[in-house]
């Protein structure tokens, strides 16, 4: 896929003026040179073509809200002064895997003012002697090369700036809703005490839901003693009855045979 194309598919429906980060990894440039990219991307502040095989600059827009730029593994190998006419405030430049082998070719960079971080990985440039100190001597303005800073500790990840940033700011926010420290103390108090009296009436209210089972449970038992009762006098009643009468007529069969 071309460059041009790409752009219009990353767009979105969007206005150029609107986006704030561009990705075009791994489309194809046009001989070499930026295409479809233009001034009206005036928010941009993140820009990746990396893999592109862009050759040149020359075509790269006025883009002064630019922060972050990624051209690695591309076949640039000269022309970096454009950055600095063009992208004056970017502060990230990632340049590996490309063409550069001298120190002449980056000197252009000392006008980026605000460079912090360079990368030169896979480059020519870094089987130069004293490489490192070479290049921290040249672009004074620079932090980080090639991921460490002159003392050879890493440069932190973006994503993990953020969030020290993110957790400073809720910081902040927790100490300006924060009220007298004595008013905490007092709702914890209340809090407490809420507590206390909610668990005593909660055992109140238990103690009394067993009472009346426990109370109803019996009015049931002596409900059914009492059904109980009443069926055993039934029943006796009842044998008696047939108790009797079987003796009345043992009675007056015996009255019959003595007067035979």
């Amino acid at each position: 896929m071309d460059m041009k194309k790409r752009i219009s598919l990353e767009l979105r429906n969007r206005v150029p003026e609107k986006v704030a980060e561009l990705v075009l990894d791994n489309c194809r440039s046009s001989n070499g040179e930026i295409e479809g990219l233009n001034d009206t991307f005036k928010e941009l502040e993140f820009l990746s073509m990396a893999n592109v095989e862009l050759t040149s600059l020359a075509k790269l827009p006025t883009l002064n809200k630019l922060r972050k730029l990624e051209l690695s593994d591309n076949l640039i190998s000269g022309g970096l002064e454009v950055l600095a006419e063009r992208c004056p405030n970017l502060m990230c430049l990632n340049l590996s895997g490309n063409k550069i082998k001298d120190l002449s070719t980056v000197k252009t960079l000392q006008n980026l003012k605000h460079l912090k971080s360079l990368d030169l990985f896979n480059c020519e440039i870094r089987n130069l002697a004293d490489y490192r100190e070479s290049m921290f001597k040249l672009l004074r303005q620079i932090t980080y090369l090639d991921g460490f800073d002159k003392d050879d500790n890493e440069a932190p990840d973006s994503e993990d700036e953020d969030d020290e940033d993110g957790d400073e700011d809720e910081e902040d926010d927790d100490d300006d809703k924060a009220g007298p420290p004595g008013e905490y103390e007092e709702n914890d108090e209340e809090d407490d005490e809420g507590s206390d009296l909610g668990e005593g009436e909660g055992e109140e209210e238990e103690e009394e839901e067993v009472g009346l089972a426990y109370l109803m449970k019996e009015e049931i038992q002596d409900e059914e003693d009492d059904d109980d009762y009443v069926e055993e006098r039934e029943n006796e009643e009842e044998e008696a009855g047939v108790r009797g009468e079987k003796r009345k007529r043992a009675a007056e069969d015996e009255g019959d045979e003595e007067d035979d």
